[in-house]
């Protein structure tokens, strides 16, 4: 979310959600040149072929002095995820353009669905982008309530990713500013999950940005793959012990089919690895 957009309509920082309930500043993303060593990596990815998906794996090396988020293109599985502030979207054209994937902002809280969700629903599963739904968390309501809203808003389709739950602190939030313990956090967020992977029949991905995640969730949710949101440096360097399957690495990139800005996000992963994650994760 552009931070003109967060003032005039009390929204979170990356480009998704639309709230009431819930706000939160605008990131700034660190500006920087394409490493040399990202395109020697990225070179070597598009032929390699793991199982794992290990950044040491993928032969990776550790991020340098003044790393910048551009070495995200050394991974080749490329997504993007939206809300209503994209406007409209040609979905052809994103997936023409290298989309490989995308979510979709859905549902916040209890009562707040996103006025382009169904649209852009229908239109990325016309175009053939592999889609799926997120919720953003709202603190100050039960998990199985948000669990709830988000089942009456988002169907339940064998080839949709895997649900997301957005867990991030709202301090400009005209509603709820709370900072739950991590007890609770963990308590209610795994409420809401075991009700989704039920209904869904696929274990919610969790996104986490850094302050959340250091502040409250180092060690939690082991039996969830992550999605991490790094702009600044690789996200093994900034999040203790964190493994992660989805790498958001800027809020402005661009993508054909989409007039502004739009958050971009990588899969930690070979191309063979993302054909064997959408077999397993897309059937339910």
């Amino acid at each position: 979310m552009r931070l003109l957009s967060a003032i005039r309509s009390c929204t979170l920082w990356h480009s998704r959600p639309e709230r009431p309930e819930t706000a939160t500043r605008r990131r700034r993303p660190f500006r920087g040149g394409l490493l040399m060593l990202a395109g020697v990596a990225a070179l070597a990815l598009a032929g390699c072929r793991s199982a794992s998906l290990d950044v040491n794996d993928l032969g990776l090396a550790p991020a340098p002095s003044g790393f910048s988020a551009d070495s995200a293109h050394a991974y080749p599985v490329h997504g993007i995820d939206v809300s209503k502030y994209q406007g409209t979207i040609d979905w052809n054209a994103a997936r023409q353009g290298g989309t490989a994937f995308a979510w979709l902002k859905a549902t916040e809280g209890g009562d707040i669905l996103d006025d382009r969700f169904l649209e852009n629903w229908r239109n990325a599963g016309a175009a053939g982008v592999p889609r799926g739904a997120y919720h953003f968390w709202y603190h100050c309501r039960p998990g199985v309530e948000q669990a709830a809203w988000f089942i009456r808003n988002v169907p339940r389709e064998r080839n949709a990713l895997p649900p997301v739950i957005d867990i991030e602190w709202t301090p400009f939030s005209p509603t709820c500013t709370r900072r739950p313990t991590t007890e609770e956090i963990v308590r209610e967020v795994g409420a809401m999950a075991d009700v989704l992977e039920r209904h869904y029949g696929k274990r919610p991905i969790l996104y986490i940005p850094i302050d959340v995640h250091r502040e409250r969730l180092v060690g939690a949710f082991r039996q969830h793959q992550m999605w991490l949101r790094a702009v600044r440096d690789h996200p093994k360097n900034v999040y203790e012990d964190r493994d992660f399957h989805f790498w958001q690495y800027t809020e402005s990139g661009t993508v054909p089919g989409i007039r502004g800005e739009v958050d971009r996000n990588v899969f930690a992963g070979t191309r063979a690895d993302w054909i064997r994650w959408l077999q397993t994760h897309t059937a339910g």
